[in-house]
Order: C-alpha cells, then structure tokens, then sequence
C-alpha cells in the first residue's frame, strides 16, 4: 500500500483546522506549512502532526510546493482549511492507495457551502479539482491566486465530494475580495500585459457575469442565495477591472507608488488588519 501525504496551507485558521485536519488523520503523514497565524492554528495543528512548518506567503501553490518538499509520501493530497474529505471521497483515495492505479493523479468535486447553504450552481458546482497526485509526477502552474498543479501523465476521475465551508457571511466575502481581486490584476497583467480598460469593462462585463451566472449557469435555482453570490461575484468583476484601471493609470502617469497586487506586497498589509 502506498503512503498518502496530506498538505495544507493556514494563516489564522484556528476556526476551521480541527474539522479540516480531523477528516484527514487517517492519512499517513500530514504536512502543515503556516504563514505565522496570530491565533492558534499552529497550536491546534500540532494536535494532528508534528510536521509543523511556518514560512512567508508567496502565494498557495509555492505555499503548497514547499509542503510538498517535506513530504516523504508516493501520493499528495493537498487541501484548504476551510475543506474536509467526504467519507466516500475518502474510501476512493484509500482503494487508489491499497490498489494501485496506472494513473498519476485524480480530478473530484468540491462541493461549496455559502452563507449556511449547499450552493449546487451558478458556475459554484460542480467544482472540478486536481490535487491528488503522484509526488514524482505533478508540476507547478504558479499564479499569484487561482494557481494550481497538473500532470502530464493520465488523469482520472473520483466521484466523492470534498466538501468547502466558504464563506459564513457576506463580510467574510467582501473581506476576502478586497485581497482576491488585487491579487487577479496580477494574472489579468501577466496573461495580457497591455490591457487597456474601457467604462464597458466596469458596466457590461459585471452585467455579463451576473446573467451568466444567475441565467445560464441556473444560479437561481439556489434561490435568493444564488441572486446574491451573482450579485457578489459581479460586483468582483467591477472591482477588479476598477483596480486594474488604477494600476495602469498610475502605472502610465507616474502617480505615486503602484496599488499592491501580490502576495508579497498584500502580506504586510494583512498583518496590520
């Protein structure tokens, strides 16, 4: 049988690590990476493992590949404090451990919780995930958010849910926005360094991306929950094109020092807050 490392990432998560890391004390080895936390998520991680690792944030997935770098399992299973594994989703990576497989990695589902509601669409669900991996055989796709790993070699499916405690309350979701959408003019610039922001991007694309997601994608059959995570992920648009605009703007004209929008100019500010 085949040893599993489990690796997670935390800054201030002492709300959520028991259930996280409670659903995963089956694995072999679990590997914890920290961000200095100023609460007791180190403590209550420590109650799990004794591989403990606190380093800057330079982003998750360089977070996550540091973890990787202290991992001695054959697989990775890499997961977010605000998750726990789902008893099928469980019984599937064992009998993937137990048995073997000619595959070097497995997509699941997530499955998101928000505002104290299972949110089954709107684009939220089905929320395909690769991060169960052969250690030897993944690489790296590194962004500032959003950055993730892949494989060149064959993938397959499992059909268990990893279930995601998102966000409890609109504050937790404007919060996090703030930082998410500075963090995303960084990935708009990297895949289009030129980008040159029109008034239609701050009307029509947050218009767009409510319809699509309301409409299209049937966001409205989570009721109002659904009106209201469109209404949120629209407003997301607006604010990242708004600040894509300021940076360009002072970028162009010399006005001062430029908005922050990596993790390395975004981490001194969250220690403040």
């Amino acid at each position: 049988m085949e040893r599993l490392s489990v690796v997670l990432v935390t800054y201030n998560e002492e709300r959520n690590i028991d259930r996280c890391l409670g659903s995963m004390r089956w694995a072999d080895e679990i590997i914890v990476v920290d961000s200095f936390s100023t609460d007791r998520t180190v403590e209550r991680a420590r109650a799990y493992t004794d591989k403990v690792f606190q380093h800057e944030y330079p982003g998750t997935s360089r977070q996550v590949e540091r973890g990787i770098g202290y991992a001695t399992g054959e697989w990775i299973f890499v997961i977010d404090a605000d998750e726990e594994i789902s008893p099928e989703l469980k019984a599937e990576v064992q009998q993937v451990l137990r048995e073997g497989t000619d595959k070097d990695g497995f997509t699941f589902i997530r499955k998101p919780k928000a505002f104290g509601r299972w949110i089954e669409h709107g684009g939220w669900f089905p929320d395909h995930q690769f991060r169960f991996f052969r250690r030897g055989t993944y690489y790296p796709e590194h962004q500032e958010i959003h950055g993730g790993f892949n494989t060149k070699g064959p993938k397959g499916a499992l059909r268990g849910y990893l279930y995601h405690h998102t966000y409890e309350t609109i504050y937790a979701y404007v919060e996090k926005m703030n930082e998410y959408t500075s963090l995303h003019v960084s990935n708009k610039l990297k895949d289009t360094p030129v980008t040159e922001v029109k008034w239609r991007h701050l009307i029509l694309n947050p218009l767009s991306h409510f319809l699509r997601m309301f409409i299209s994608r049937k966001g409205y059959k989570d009721g109002f929950h659904g009106f209201v995570l469109a209404l949120l992920d629209a407003n997301y648009a607006m604010l990242m094109y708004a600040k894509l605009w300021e940076y360009r703007m002072r970028q162009e004209e010399g006005q001062g020092q430029l908005p922050p929008i990596t993790n390395a100019e975004l981490n001194p500010l969250k220690r403040r807050t």
